[in-house]
């Protein structure tokens, strides 16, 4: 058993791998939580990625994103495509558009499991309606200052639009680690099983527990 996905393969069974290399996933939003949660997804064995944002990598994304200096200026969804390529020989389907509550149900009704990590809310709640209506499993990952969020579309409430540039406020990336590797687990633990399983972290603390209303 030689291959990109050794160490996985001994983690998971081999029905698993198959299941999660299957599975189509969209990624909403490819900042510091989407590429992450993109590429770790990638690594552990998923085949079928989509991932939808319109934004340019500027050089404040750098110490929280996967992308380089000489990235900054193109799209995002483009230059995940292209890196996760080369390092795993993945065709990732990069979307470098706007989610609007028009284009929402063609971009995301052919999918599996949706990730929304969008930094506004007016996205958020497109992609949470779309994916009511379409009832598509949909996981929302959020950020603030010291916590972070992973929980599932039916309790989940979009947030005020107050906050919505994260960018503009203290972030910290072992809260961003944190929180790209709970949720990828919960992606996971829902292709095995199909089980909603939502999560609150704070940093201050070092603390992740359940969530559910």
């Amino acid at each position: 058993m030689n291959s990109i996905f050794y160490h996985e393969q001994l983690h998971r069974t081999p029905a698993l791998m198959t299941k999660m290399r299957e599975t189509p996933v969209t990624l909403c939003g490819a900042g510091a939580l989407g590429a992450n949660i993109a590429e770790s997804l990638a690594r552990s064995g998923f085949g079928k990625l989509r991932i939808i944002d319109k934004d340019r990598i500027e050089e404040r994304n750098l110490s929280t994103q996967p992308y380089y200096r000489s990235d900054i200026g193109a799209y995002k969804a483009k230059i995940l495509t292209n890196s996760l390529y080369r390092a795993l020989n993945i065709v990732i389907d990069g979307r470098s558009k706007e989610l609007t509550t028009s284009n929402a149900k063609q971009l995301l009704t052919d999918s599996a499991l949706v990730i929304d990590t969008f930094d506004n809310s007016i996205s958020r709640q497109a992609v949470k309606d779309c994916c009511i209506n379409e009832q598509i499993p949909c996981l929302h990952v959020g950020l603030a200052e010291y916590y972070a969020e992973i929980i599932w579309n039916p309790i989940y409430r979009v947030p005020s639009p107050v906050n919505d540039d994260v960018c503009d406020y203290p972030l910290a990336r072992n809260l961003v680690t944190l929180a790209v590797a709970t949720a990828c687990e919960v992606a996971i633990n829902f292709v095995a099983t199909g089980k909603h399983q939502s999560f609150t972290i704070t940093l201050a603390d070092l603390a992740i527990k359940p969530f559910d209303l």
